[in-house]
């Protein structure tokens, strides 16, 4: 089979339009504000994510030059393939933000931010907002493919509430404006993150569109990955949440597409020893501050999340200040369930 396509459970060759690391069926970490940082899209990469996606960027901040927006926007040779995605409502400020992304950073391809469901994002109708007008939508669509030479693409939810969620006529008019592949979300804007996915959502589409459908929505495990695929025939699959403090979920993934057994869940030194290979890529690139070590204890409670015993641990670790501190309440830690291991 040619590199990058792949035939769905309904028959069609559907190419991806962009690298996809080789594989026919890729493992995309998805764009998550706070989470997929460089250091975390470094990870994943070297963990078995095939392609990752920046965190979403204001093509405000981007047009007009905000320094911390065009910090986001930076990755490295390593990361590849990667997109840039972007947010926002006004068809001529997106098409100007794709095109300062495409030659200043220069991405595998461009994603446009159709799904984000925070209040701050789509009180201004970004992100799941614009689902509210599926003409703006094409607008936003046409005016930013027009504005690069790069593949564009999209994410979308279902709806923007479950009085308009139609994810078949949203996502057959984001394909028609120039969409070249798309990643479903199967909630509506107002579900947020409640009740569940509707992966049927994704099989409806997958059938009704001719370019690539990513499925995504309550991928939690690396067995869902491989439900996801058998239930929606999608083209691949995004891991969000289900990656937190979990970047092995990729290789597990992928093992078991194979029809491999995955290996055993990380324990405690292992997940302890990734931990810290994590803090350092967010020093090497960021600068070892205080804000840098305040921003990672989130990943750290998702590291040791589950661990027996781990309540009173990780109350410490939302208190560190230093790698230092981290490095000394692991190795307590290893040693206190070693010696009772051992009584």
């Amino acid at each position: 089979m040619a590199r990058n396509l792949r035939i769905s459970l309904y028959g069609e060759m559907r190419p991806f339009p962009y690298p996809t690391n080789g594989q026919d069926f890729p493992l995309i970490l998805a764009p998550m504000a706070g989470v997929s940082e460089q250091p975390y899209r470094l990870l994943c990469r070297r963990y078995g994510a095939d392609v990752v996606v920046s965190e979403f960027l204001s093509a405000e901040g981007l047009r007009r030059g905000s320094e911390r927006t065009l910090e986001m926007a930076a990755f490295e040779a390593e990361e590849r393939p990667i997109g840039i995605q972007i947010f926002g409502s006004d068809p001529r400020g997106m098409a100007e933000a794709a095109a300062l992304v495409s030659e200043v950073f220069g991405p595998d391809f461009v994603d446009i931010n159709f799904g984000c469901p925070v209040k701050k994002v789509v009180k201004r109708n970004g992100g799941s907002g614009c689902l509210k007008d599926l003409g703006l939508v094409e607008g936003i669509i046409r005016s930013v493919a027009a504005a690069t030479w790069l593949p564009v693409t999209v994410k979308i939810r279902s709806g923007w509430d479950e009085e308009t969620r139609d994810p078949v006529t949203i996502a057959r008019r984001c394909r028609d404006a120039g969409a070249r592949a798309l990643t479903l979300h199967a909630r509506s804007r107002t579900q947020m993150f409640s009740g569940a996915a509707r992966w049927d959502e994704i099989a409806q589409v997958v059938e009704a569109l001719d370019i690539p459908v990513i499925g995504n929505g309550d991928v939690n495990t690396a067995a869902d990955v491989v439900r996801m695929r058998a239930h929606t025939g999608c083209s691949g699959v995004m891991i969000a949440r289900g990656s937190f403090g979990n970047p092995w979920i990729f290789a597990e993934a992928r093992a078991l597409l194979a029809g491999e057994p995955a290996a055993a869940p990380p324990g405690a030194e292992e997940r302890f020893r990734t931990a810290l290979e994590h803090a350092r890529l967010v020093i090497a690139i960021e600068g070892d501050t205080r804000r840098g070590a305040h921003e990672f204890r989130k990943h750290l409670g998702w590291y040791t999340r589950g661990l027996p015993g781990s309540a009173d641990l990780r109350a410490q670790l939302h208190r560190v200040d230093t790698l230092a501190e981290v490095e000394r309440l692991f190795a307590d830690y290893l040693e206190r369930t070693e010696t009772m291991a051992a009584a």
